[in-house]
């Protein structure tokens, strides 16, 4: 059997996602609580969540959400990473006030964006394993939330992934 690297790309780049969300879920969380939500994004539902940024750039003119918009259509898969928000109890005062009741419900639980952080970091680690082009977009995990892709969820961020001659996602105009 010959398989063609170029005829087998996509299919590559999807494993590795796949492997991404197991490095996502199995990173360290504030007081071993699994409040993180992930997906893998492909085909037609790329194109939902870039068009969802071209409705913010429109909404607010601000630029980023034009270039990742198109951006994002050069990939193969997206990994979703968000957490549902809880305040952990630890009245640590890091989102700066003083006790978990204190915080206002809007306010995000600083342990909260922690846990988001470590498994952003254990899935783009697991993409540079597996030599696999990505970036960690906001403005695509801004999209993600309106689009209400993991229910519940806050603070998510989209790391698009690639397995191209040259990375799509940097040296962008």
């Amino acid at each position: 059997m010959i398989i063609n690297e170029r005829a087998d790309r996509h299919d590559r780049v999807v494993e590795v996602g796949r492997r991404m969300l197991t490095a996502a879920r199995t990173a360290p969380k504030g007081r071993g609580l699994d409040l993180l939500e992930c997906c893998l994004v492909e085909g037609d539902d790329i194109k939902r969540v870039s068009e969802v940024m071209m409705e913010f750039y429109e909404e607010t003119g601000r630029q980023v959400y034009k270039r990742d918009s198109a951006n994002i259509l050069q990939a193969d898969a997206l990994v979703v990473i968000a957490i549902k928000p809880q305040p952990l109890g630890l009245d640590c005062g890091h989102c700066g006030f003083p006790t978990c009741a204190d915080k206002p419900e809007c306010a995000p639980c600083a342990i909260n964006c922690v846990d988001v952080g470590i498994a952003i970091g254990s899935a783009v680690a697991t993409a540079a394993d597996c030599r696999v082009d990505c970036r960690v977009l906001f403005s695509a995990g801004m999209a993600a939330e309106r689009m209400n892709l993991l229910d519940g969820c806050s603070q998510y961020y989209v790391i698009p992934l690639s397995s191209s001659s040259k990375n799509p996602f940097f040296d962008r105009q």
